[in-house]
């Protein structure tokens, strides 16, 4: 049984029992998923001939010898071997799109900054075109680091496919709807939910809804993979069911196509005369997926103080040393506030993160004014950064009684790398000069006498 879907032109394969229409669930999982009826073989890998004239294809995600529990690959079964997909690369630019290193003389990366929400622009956008670079951090050619994009996307990919082979991307949508067609299934978002895209898979973007915004943390190291629970235990934060895997799903059409691959920040095209998403069917656990923003379970203090914002990390991506993350996507949502004499907003700090964060809707409790949906801020490692006056003011004074915060999502990509303002960050974005000022009016209380002020 197959399903031509319609949007694509993809025939996609139907999804498992108990599972989401066109999703197979779990975190991790080895799955196997077919398009056609008996195109997956049983029992190897390679075989001598596959059904249907398919030619078997590893895609590895790890290095082969990777220790088990991280060693991510998957078997392709499809119409043309990936050398087939590519022919003489020709340099092309897109100029909006940067990768570390990237430190520009006369932009200064020092300091607090915020940006409105950067207004999409007149005109067609594709997802190559639309996206423009804020920050950078570390070095793509030796794999660690990230950048963080904003997308503006009003028009579809057509004959147009793309990969990148220097990193994986955490998609996080802020207006409009997206659908990503992949070499292995079809994955549909929207505000509130994320997409992984692996490096290396192959896809096209189409606009379902639009005009579509969003923000992008591409990924230069390690996996995401989900954050070790300590002493939480094994359910809440992200729980492993909730992440989404498409179904296998291939097109089998001739059509002038032009592929471009992103490599080590480089852009080059080739063109060929089909569609490369051809894989009628695959298994293994290096795969693209979704997630439901909605589904995550935040934990936090039932009695007094705050505890580390890293109690609200969906995703991480190790570096390497222990505790220390190459990236952390952290996720605030609505929640119940019910610490007593606690000061209960994020606190004052500074630390060896670099944290951009971004408003999906919704006010930040710490930044009621001026941090508007689609809207980012940057606080860079070591530098100072907490509430603001009016957010202060009403923690320190306001009754404690149990509280939730509503319809509210902010997130927060953050690295142990400096992140390093683009030219288009520092000039052409719409950045708030006056953000800076949101402390300036934090009075001093001090005057040595003893008791509570």
């Amino acid at each position: 049984m197959t399903d031509s879907d319609q949007t694509s032109g993809m025939t996609r394969a139907p999804a498992g029992p108990g599972a989401h229409p066109g999703y197979l669930p779990g975190f991790g999982n080895d799955f196997e998923t077919e398009a056609l009826p008996d195109a997956l073989p049983q029992g190897q890998n390679s075989p001598q001939r596959c059904n249907y004239g398919l030619y078997a294809e590893q895609l590895s995600g790890t290095a082969f010898t990777a220790p088990r529990g991280q060693n991510e690959r998957t078997w392709c079964y499809r119409i043309r071997p990936s050398v087939h997909h590519t022919g003489r690369f020709a340099a092309i630019d897109l100029p909006y799109w940067k990768t570390a290193p990237h430190v520009l003389p006369g932009v200064t990366s020092l300091g607090q900054y915020r940006w409105d929400p950067i207004p999409v622009p007149q005109g067609d956008l594709t997802w190559l075109t639309g996206m423009r670079t804020m920050t950078t951090a570390g070095d793509v050619n030796i794999q660690v680091g990230m950048a963080t994009h904003v997308y503006l996307v009003t028009a579809s990919m057509r004959d147009e496919y793309f990969f990148s082979a220097d990193s994986e991307l955490l998609v996080v949508p802020q207006q409009g709807r997206l659908r990503f067609c992949t070499e292995l299934g079809i994955i549909d978002v929207q505000p509130q939910e994320i997409a992984i895209l692996p490096r290396g898979l192959v896809y096209r973007v189409e606009v379902l809804e639009g005009p579509a915004r969003g923000f992008v943390c591409e990924n230069y190291g390690q996996k995401f993979d989900l954050p070790d629970r300590g002493p939480i235990g094994a359910n809440c934060l992200a729980n492993p069911r909730d992440f989404k895997t498409p179904v296998a799903a291939f097109e089998d059409r001739d059509a002038r196509s032009r592929v471009v691959i992103k490599w080590c920040g480089q852009f080059h095209e080739t063109w060929i005369d089909h569609s490369p998403l051809d894989v009628v069917a695959w298994h293994g656990n290096y795969c693209a997926y979704k997630y439901d923003l909605r589904t995550y379970s935040p934990v936090g203090a039932i009695l007094f103080d705050h505890p580390d914002p890293s109690i609200f990390t969906v995703l991480t991506a190790p570096s390497g040393q222990e505790g220390t993350a190459n990236i952390d996507f952290v996720l605030f949502r609505d929640r119940w506030m019910v610490a007593e004499h606690s000061f209960r907003p994020p606190w004052y700090h500074k630390n060896i993160m670099s944290e951009l964060m971004g408003n999906i809707h919704g006010i930040y409790d710490a930044k009621p004014q001026g941090f508007a949906p689609g809207g980012i801020s940057l606080h860079n490692c070591m530098l100072p950064h907490g509430p603001d006056r009016e957010a202060f003011d009403k923690a320190t004074t306001g009754d404690l009684v149990p509280h939730k915060l509503a319809e509210t999502m902010s997130f927060m990509f953050e690295t142990r790398f400096p992140q390093h303002l683009t030219k288009y960050a520092a000039h052409e974005a719409p950045m708030q000069p006056e953000y800076i000022d949101v402390w300036n009016r934090l009075e001093k209380k001090f005057d040595g006498t003893p008791g509570v002020k």
